[in-house]
């Protein structure tokens, strides 16, 4: 069997590294809010060019906890894309602002020449997400943000160790969102999130939110009782020890990894050029990550279950645009073919397999069986 993603592989090469980490933590006795975690979150900052880092729960949690470190709320309203995971729109959502989105170019990235379109006296910020692995143009909305004083909040959650114009995903806006899901680039063996940011007085605010709103108060006597006192509302968020720790031992390995997702695309790219199916373009100001092989065929259903039947699992990402989703749609105009490009590509994109430890023989089964439906 030949799956679109599998970690197996990955947990057997780095086993004796995990289980020791994880023996390490238990035999320490600090499960939450201990030495893995500050030295995790030191270390994959500075990795992504920031001076500081929050383990939290969930890339989910993140984005939520970052709008909210910013005010914003009920009344308000936040630019995103359409072509996103549900955890990008849930977490607007979740603090009480609507959501305005904005439809793609041909990178599957949000269309940086329509943002203004959407920006009235509400907007309060821009939530970038860099898809599969590549990052927006983030110059441009740099500029649009300081331009009409908004914020931006990069949604990395696919997008670790990824670069534009030589920067890292999460550097250059306000603040960077990732995810720790096991499927990421840069995943747990459970769940997990972080939040970036060059900000002092930001991460101080997020940090706070992130641990309930709370901070080490003194007693009317003036001597400190080791208890937390609530200063604001705010939410149960944590990264614990076990997981830091975890993601401590496969840090060093993140770049090697990159660079063999590129191999493999490379790959991909060369032996499929001269047949009918659409590739996926990187910008020439990036360095894609390549979290996931994106392609798109109008038999795509056709071409899926014949590479099924096969026992080669790929995936759809995604099949149906948030704008569409129950939950979400009464954010767009109902009459309108606003989101088109959107809507478009949601028809016939797949995933191929994608991740470091696909041997050069299984993508060789993979390109073979392709070949023979396209």
């Amino acid at each position: 069997m030949i799956k679109v993603w599998d970690y197996l592989k990955e947990y057997k090469l780095l086993r004796e590294e995990i289980l020791s980490a994880v023996d390490d933590v238990f035999k320490n006795g600090t499960l939450i809010f201990g030495p893995k975690l500050d030295e995790f979150e030191e270390k994959f900052a500075a990795y992504h060019e920031c001076k500081f880092g929050i383990g939290v729960g969930n890339c989910t949690d993140a984005i939520t906890i970052a709008l909210k470190a910013f005010d914003i709320g009920h009344g308000d309203e936040v630019i995103t894309t359409s072509n996103t995971a549900v955890p990008t729109v849930t977490a607007i959502v979740n603090t009480g602002a609507s959501v305005k989105f904005v439809d793609i170019n041909k990178y599957s990235l949000i269309d940086v020449e329509k943002i203004e379109n959407f920006i009235n006296k509400k907007t309060k910020a821009i939530v970038p997400v860099h898809l599969y692995g590549q990052m927006c143009d983030m110059d441009q909305i740099m500029k649009i943000s300081s331009k009409y004083n908004l914020k931006v909040i990069e949604d990395c959650a696919q997008s670790h160790g990824a670069t534009y114009k030589n920067r890292k995903a999460g550097s250059i806006g306000d603040v960077g969102c990732y995810s720790f899901y096991p499927t990421k680039i840069f995943g747990a063996y459970g769940d997990g999130g972080f939040l970036s940011t060059n900000n002092e007085e930001l991460y101080d605010r997020m940090k706070r939110i992130r641990f309930l709103g709370m901070e080490k108060k003194k007693m009317s006597s003036g001597h400190w009782n080791g208890k937390y006192y609530a200063i604001e509302h705010g939410t149960n968020s944590r990264l614990d020890e076990v997981h830091a720790a975890i993601l401590l031992k496969k840090l060093p390995y993140l770049d090697e990894w990159i660079d063999r997702r590129r191999k493999i695309a490379e790959r991909y790219n060369s032996e499929l050029k001269d047949f009918a199916i659409d590739l996926p373009l990187e910008h020439p100001d990036n360095k894609h990550a390549y979290y996931i092989y994106v392609v798109a065929h109008p038999e795509r259903d056709r071409i899926m279950a014949s590479l099924s039947k096969k026992d080669i699992h790929l995936n759809i990402s995604y099949p149906w645009p948030i704008h569409v989703m129950d939950a979400y749609k009464h954010f767009v105009c109902s009459t309108c073919n606003c989101l088109p490009k959107t809507e478009d590509r949601a028809k016939d994109i797949f995933s191929l397999p994608m991740y470091p430890t696909l041997s050069d023989d299984e993508q060789e089964i993979v390109i073979k069986e392709l070949k023979k439906l396209i």
